[in-house]
């Protein structure tokens, strides 16, 4: 996929995940011990043969620049195309914001403009899945199709999830004849994933008249308004896909990565998850530790009870502390005698001494980061 450049669409606010992303971009959520939300869709670029990506981040971006860096773990730092990154530039008004997507991208004309790649892939930075982007656009090229968007159908969601999706509606062909973003009743399981091939000449034409009606937004003002005019199609996706946008949903998606089924597609087949790396000791387990079904990432110190949980790197499990179905980020400590249960534990935690904590799975805790508890 030469011919085809990337861009990801992240930063954007999600109340909804509370503190989790009070501090943080939502593409840079910690994920399954030591990856970022965003690592999986730069992955699957760069598995495809994408070598042209431009980032474009809003709020809290901070730790999402640090992370990706000159995008070295993707091979992206190139003399020619590369890793672009494109935080919002403010002026003394704060004017510079991006007021939506389609403005996102209208900011950075530039970088579609002085690029040479004939197609695009316009994708969101917080989904977790695995997807080869060839066969999405064999499918846009043997359509003719103006736009193609992804969909799955979403067997596994329930209504209320899937109101929080865009649902599409295809005819015999394939082709979209409605798409409702966010609907209180959805009418269909197709839910858009997303991602969406466009050609760049025609993105930059769409672009161009959406800002000069003071429109900003690609789903609602480009997609849903261009249904009649434009050939846009669906291509399926029948793979696992989540998508990060609510507490619940990270610590469900979370939860999925100690299914081993899961961790194989996502982690083993097509192509590697690439992420920044860091040189930790290996994880280590003294005599009194007991762990069962979860997933212990490098420079981990245990010595108490961890069960149906993810631990990230440096996080240290002492004593008679008992672990059960949470997610335990980088560098946090579970006291001595302590028990947390459906608990989200943001990194630089400290859990003192005999500390219990107990939430539910569709309600678990979120603990933010660098508190003491």
């Amino acid at each position: 996929m030469t011919n085809t450049m990337g861009l990801i669409l992240s930063g954007w606010k999600k109340p909804a995940l509370k503190e989790l992303s009070s501090i943080r971009s939502v593409s840079a959520i910690p994920y399954g011990g030591k990856f970022r939300a965003i690592d999986f869709i730069l992955s699957n670029m760069v598995n495809s043969g994408i070598k042209n990506v431009g980032v474009l981040t809003q709020y809290s971006y901070r730790s999402l620049l640090d992370h990706l860096g000159s995008g070295k773990e993707w091979d992206l730092d190139r003399k020619t195309d590369g890793l672009f990154l494109f935080p919002p530039s403010l002026s003394e008004d704060d004017i510079g914001w991006y007021r939506g997507s389609a403005d996102a991208m209208y900011n950075n004309m530039s970088f579609l403009k002085r690029s040479n790649e004939e197609y695009v892939v316009i994708s969101q930075g917080n989904s977790i899945f695995k997807m080869k982007l060839d066969g999405m656009l064999d499918y846009h090229l043997i359509n003719n199709a103006d736009i193609t968007i992804a969909y799955r159908k979403m067997h596994d969601y329930t209504s209320e999830e899937l109101s929080g999706l865009g649902i599409i509606t295809l005819d015999e062909n394939n082709r979209v004849i409605d798409l409702q973003e966010k609907p209180m009743n959805p009418q269909t399981n197709l839910g858009s994933i997303g991602i969406y091939m466009i050609r760049r000449t025609l993105l930059i034409s769409l672009l161009e008249e959406c800002i000069a009606h003071g429109q900003y937004d690609w789903v609602k003002d480009i997609l849903i308004k261009k249904l009649d005019v434009l050939n846009i199609y669906g291509y399926e996706f029948s793979g696992y896909w989540r998508n990060i946008s609510t507490v619940q949903s990270y610590y469900k998606c979370s939860m999925d990565m100690l299914n081993p089924d899961i961790r194989k597609e996502l982690f083993i087949s097509g192509g590697k998850i690439y992420t920044k790396v860091k040189d930790e000791a290996p994880a280590k387990y003294n005599e009194e530790a007991q762990v069962t079904n979860s997933i212990v990432a490098d420079g981990c110190f245990i010595e108490g009870v961890v069960e149906n949980s993810v631990l990230f790197r440096g996080v240290t499990v002492a004593k008679g502390a008992v672990v059960r179905n949470c997610i335990v980020m980088q560098a946090s400590a579970i006291g001595e005698g302590a028990s947390v249960e459906y608990v989200i534990i943001d990194k630089n935690v400290v859990m003192t001494e005999g500390k219990h904590l107990k939430g539910e799975a569709d309600y678990p805790i979120v603990v933010s980061k660098n508190s003491v508890v």
